[in-house]
C-alpha cells in the first residue's frame, strides 16, 4: 500500500512539474514572440523626427511621412505596454509623448489628427482633432501615470486632455463623443457616431482618474447605443458609424458621409471585439458576444462584412483578426476556443513593412492577449 502511494505521489510530482514546465515554455515563447515582433515593428514604423520627439508612420510610400493621432495613440499603448512587460524603458514612450504634445491643435490639449512629410521635406498639418486618437493617447497617459507615477507630468496632462476632450469632442444633448472636434452641434455631423470611439474599459479608468461621472454616463449611453445597433441585425454586427439620438442608434443615410462602408462592419468596427473584450459591463459583454458567436461559425474571418454577413472582400487580413483575438483570448472555455486559435495565424506571418494599420493592430494583439 505504501509503495502505491508513493508511486501516485510520484506521478502527482512529475505531472506538476511538467505542467510547470510547458507552462514556463509558453510564457517565455510568447515573450521572446512579443520581443521579436516588438522590435520589428518598431524597425518599420517608429520614425525619430529629432532627438526627442518620435511618430508612428502611417505611409506606405519609402519616400513620405505622415503621422495619424489614431497611429500616435496605438503607438504610446504599445510602447507603454511594452515597459510593463520589460521589453524596454520608457524613452520609445516618451519621445511619442513628446510628439504628441508638440502637435495639439492651438488653445487645446487634442491632437492635430494628421500630419504629412512630402518627398522634399515639407511638413503639412490639419489642424482638427480625431476622437479615437485624442481617447487613446489619453489611455496611455493612464498606463502612463501607473506604471511611472514619480512622473507627475504624465498625470498632469491626462487631466487636461480628458478635459479637453469632454469640452470639444462631447454632444451635450445626446450624452455621446463625436467625431472630432470639428462635429460641432451646429454640423449636420454632430449626431454621427463612429463604433470604435465606444471604450469602455478606457471610460471606467477615466472616471477612476478623474471621479468626473461624465465618463460613466457616457459609458452606459454609447454602449447602449452599440448595443441597439447590433440588435438590428441578426449577424449581430455593428457597422463603422450610425446617426444617434438621445434615445436610439439608426443607420447613416443622407449625402453627409461620403464612406461608401459605413454601414458596413468595416476598418473601424473590426476593432469594436478588443474595445469592449476587457470591461466587465453587462451590455459591453453582450454586444461583445453577438459578434463573437457569429464568427465562430466562420472558419475563415475575411475583410469587412456587410450587415446582413456577407463578406465584402475574399482575402484575409490582421486588422480584422487580431481584435478578434484579442477578445477570444479574455474569453477562453466559452465556445469560442477555435475561433481564437485560427485568428493567430497573424503571428506566423512575418510583419509588413508597409502596411501600419495590420502591422500595429498585430502588435497590440500581441501585446494585449491574455495568451
Amino acid at each position: 500500500m505504501k509503495l502505491t502511494w508513493r508511486l501516485w505521489g510520484l506521478v502527482l510530482i512529475v505531472v506538476t512539474v511538467y505542467i510547470g514546465i510547458i507552462g514556463y515554455v509558453r510564457l517565455d515563447s510568447t515573450q521572446q514572440l512579443r520581443k521579436e515582433f516588438y522590435k520589428t515593428w518598431k524597425n518599420n514604423y517608429v520614425v525619430a523626427v529629432n532627438q526627442k520627439q518620435s511618430l508612428i508612420n502611417t505611409s506606405d510610400t519609402n519616400h513620405k511621412v505622415s503621422a495619424l493621432s489614431e497611429a500616435q495613440g496605438y503607438g504610446m499603448l504599445i510602447s507603454v505596454q511594452a515597459s510593463k512587460l520589460g521589453l524596454e524603458g520608457n524613452h520609445t514612450f516618451n519621445k511619442m509623448y513628446q510628439y504628441y504634445m508638440h502637435h495639439r491643435i492651438k488653445g487645446t490639449q487634442l491632437m492635430a489628427w494628421r500630419q504629412s512629410r512630402n518627398r522634399y521635406g515639407k511638413w503639412s498639418s490639419e489642424q482638427t482633432s480625431a476622437t479615437d486618437g485624442d481617447l487613446m493617447i489619453a489611455q496611455s497617459l493612464f498606463l502612463a501615470s501607473k506604471k511611472w507615477p514619480q512622473k507627475k507630468y504624465y498625470s498632469n496632462q491626462l487631466q487636461l486632455l480628458l478635459n479637453d476632450i469632454l469640452n470639444y469632442e462631447k454632444n451635450q444633448r445626446t450624452q455621446v463623443l463625436t467625431v472630432g472636434n470639428w462635429a460641432t452641434p451646429t454640423s449636420n455631423l454632430a449626431n454621427l457616431m463612429r463604433s470604435s470611439d465606444v471604450m469602455p474599459t478606457a471610460f471606467e479608468q477615466f472616471y477612476d482618474f478623474s471621479h468626473n461621472h461624465q465618463w460613466l454616463v457616457i459609458k452606459t449611453t454609447m454602449l447602449n447605443r452599440l448595443f441597439q445597433l447590433s440588435e438590428q441585425h441578426r449577424s449581430g454586427l455593428v457597422t463603422d458609424f450610425s446617426w444617434v439620438t438621445q434615445h436610439n442608434t439608426i443607420l447613416v443615410k443622407g449625402t453627409h458621409i461620403t464612406n461608401k462602408y459605413a454601414n458596413d462592419y468595416y476598418y473601424n468596427a473590426c476593432r469594436v471585439p478588443m474595445l469592449l473584450a476587457q470591461s466587465h459591463d453587462p451590455l459591453a459583454q453582450k454586444t461583445l458576444k453577438s459578434i463573437l458567436r457569429f464568427f465562430a461559425k466562420h472558419s475563415t474571418v475575411t475583410a469587412g462584412y456587410t450587415m446582413s454577413g456577407k463578406p465584402l472582400n475574399d482575402y484575409q487580413s490582421a486588422s480584422f483578426s487580431a481584435p478578434l483575438l484579442i477578445a477570444t483570448s479574455w474569453h477562453r472555455n466559452q465556445g469560442y476556443d477555435s475561433l481564437f486559435f485560427h485568428e493567430q495565424w497573424i503571428f506566423a506571418k512575418a510583419m509588413t513593412k508597409h502596411d501600419y494599420y495590420n502591422a500595429t493592430l498585430t502588435m497590440y494583439a500581441l501585446m494585449f492577449s491574455s495568451i
